[in-house]
């Protein structure tokens, strides 16, 4: 900012709605800088700014995830024009996965993305996440999957991206790329991401001495735990813990160890 320039008030110029989205927003960036899941400035969560209009928000480009406040974040239409009074601007290749899943899910009010070493590592095996954990037979019936098409530059490929993620599933692998997940709210959208990064992670380590000898749970039994879970379509029970134990757990830790994120 220039020497003088007065500084926006996104606050003072936007609904109480809009203002707890980007709150909710920015402190899912410093979540996920906190657990160690960013990519430098690389990567993407959004938020669908609450009513009619179909704007979203999304990191200003520059910005590591630690740094993301909620003035900062970007409001865009579906078209990638930029809404609002900023200095900003945002990385075309998140617009595109992005305003593809805002664009066709009403449920995906929260789209997170990100380039974790053992998330890749799974997206680029065969086999894709196999039933070798507890935390993987929880996610596992809900994920997608999108074949590499390139740096996601191209606006075609958002119709294939919808189309593989389909009108129930709420996490996806991007092959060669990454994972994927959405939620009606930033609890439950960063909750699935939770268990899904654990899951790769596991099946990294589990993996490491060899494919001979991995324990592959039976498909009943992956049904049964899939039931329990309760991630698929978050129910009642898993909906409770998300919104009521999980998401004010993770903010009293973020206002603990990376404070800041709601100016």
């Amino acid at each position: 900012m220039a020497d003088g320039a007065q500084k926006i008030d996104i606050r003072s110029s936007v609904l109480a709605e809009e203002w707890q989205a980007r709150v909710d927003l920015a402190a899912l960036y410093r979540l996920i800088a906190l657990h160690g899941w960013d990519d430098m400035i690389f990567t993407h969560i959004s938020h669908r700014v609450p009513g009619p209009d179909h704007h979203f928000l999304i990191n200003p480009y520059g910005y590591f995830f630690e740094e993301i406040t909620a003035s900062s974040l970007v409001k865009v239409d579906l078209e990638g024009n930029i809404v609002q009074e900023t200095e900003n601007f945002i990385n075309p290749a998140g617009f595109t996965i992005h305003s593809a899943i805002h664009d066709a899910r009403d449920d995906a009010h929260v789209v997170i993305h990100v380039h974790t070493d053992q998330g890749v590592a799974v997206s680029a095996q065969k086999e894709g996440l196999m039933p070798l954990s507890q935390t993987a037979m929880i996610v596992r019936e809900d994920i997608a999957y999108h074949d590499y098409e390139g740096i996601a530059l191209d606006l075609d490929e958002r119709e294939r991206l919808v189309a593989d993620l389909g009108p129930k599933k709420h996490s996806m692998l991007l092959r060669n790329h990454g994972t994927l997940t959405i939620g009606e709210t930033a609890a439950a959208a960063f909750t699935r991401m939770f268990f899904l990064e654990r899951a790769c992670n596991m099946q990294i380590m589990a993996l490491s001495a060899g494919r001979d000898g991995v324990l592959e749970c039976e498909s009943d039994l992956q049904e049964k735990v899939a039931g329990q879970g309760g991630l698929t379509e978050q129910s009642s029970g898993m909906n409770m813990i998300t919104e009521k134990l999980i998401w004010p757990a993770l903010i009293r830790k973020l206002d603990r160890q990376m404070p800041g994120y709601d100016a």
